[in-house]
């Protein structure tokens, strides 16, 4: 269990009706956020304090890993230069009873506080720039006793297993209703042929053309070394719905063969690879389960990748995979 602190004076209401926190991936600039890019470091069980208008209003536990998402309609005006697609998780709100106000405890609070990306100063006011923060189990044990009771039954007796399920085994509706949106758009494009609309949307599932594309690079599973075809599935490095082009969606390049259970690893953002070939394992996956799958040895190499292959498997490890690099020490 991790604890994190996240601001949310701008949409608050609509994340906590909604079951979900939602960020997007860069800051309107392009340059990267740490405060967006720990949405990738948050696993179901951790515990997170919702801070609005100086106060923190909720608690909740976090129940899914983070995946790509639009940015929620309902969130209206709210951030009109953030990006169209971002980071959300699914947490179980608990609205407390008793807010606190950091800034009247900072006697407490201040000499807890992280060193690296703290979500206060150390005089109790905020920092516009947060959104998600890690804090330390020191300062998550100080706010949980200024809130009392109801904090230390979430902390305490709550397990994520008695919270409402998140199949992570599934792509998330948002993600299915985005890609339905694409593909509609590729169906009604009045210069594709019925060819090349059936060759793009069956690509979406790693089918038809793409797939056959990637076979003639690809000849066996990089982690498995499964090479009987009926076996395999071709998966997207960028992904479909990430593609700016349908020559990108139907580039073989842009492709893995892999058995299903890798690619559900791959495609969910579990593992990814350098261009040298080194496996990376997300900190955020249940370690016993990839063990079973056959992913024991985090230092497997599995053939370096053309430069081609690289450009893609970029996109994969700084958009898809679930690390964000930052030192959680």
């Amino acid at each position: 269990m991790r604890f994190w602190w996240v601001n949310q004076n701008q949409t608050f209401s609509q994340e906590f009706e909604g079951g979900y926190l939602w960020s997007p991936k860069r800051k309107a600039n392009g340059h990267r956020n740490a405060f967006y890019d720990y949405m990738r470091d948050v696993a179901p069980g951790d515990i997170v304090f919702s801070f609005k208008a100086t106060r923190i209003v909720a608690m909740s536990v976090v129940l899914s890993t983070g995946f790509e998402a639009p940015k929620p309609e309902e969130f209206g005006d709210s951030g009109q230069n953030w990006s169209k697609i971002g980071w959300k998780v699914r947490v179980h709100y608990t609205r407390l009873g008793n807010p606190i106000r950091p800034a009247d405890h900072m006697n407490l609070l201040a000499p807890t506080l992280p060193e690296k990306y703290s979500p206060l100063l150390a005089n109790g006011n905020g920092l516009q720039s947060v959104y998600l923060a890690a804090i330390p189990d020191g300062m998550a044990q100080v706010l949980v006793g200024l809130v009392g009771r109801q904090a230390r039954t979430i902390v305490e007796q709550l397990q994520v297993t008695d919270l409402p399920s998140f199949d992570a085994g599934q792509i998330p509706e948002e993600v299915t209703q985005w890609e339905e949106h694409l593909a509609d758009e590729v169906q009604n494009a009045p210069d594709l042929s019925d060819s090349e609309r059936e060759a793009i949307i069956t690509a979406r599932r790693g089918q038809g053309q793409f797939r056959r594309n990637v076979a003639k690079i690809e000849k066996r599973c990089r982690v498995t070394r499964v090479d009987r075809l009926v076996h395999l599935v071709a998966s997207h490095s960028k992904p479909w719905r990430d593609c700016s082009s349908n020559e990108e969606r139907l580039d073989g390049h842009n492709g893995l063969l892999l058995t299903p259970t890798i690619d559900h690893l791959f495609d969910r953002g579990f593992i990814s690879f350098e261009n040298d070939g080194r496996l990376l394992v997300s900190p955020v996956v249940h370690r016993e389960s990839v063990r079973r799958m056959g992913i024991a040895d985090r230092t497997t190499n599995v053939g370096r990748f053309s430069a081609e292959q690289a450009r893609y498997l970029e996109f994969h490890r700084e958009q898809v995979f679930l690390d964000s690099g930052l030192d959680m020490s």
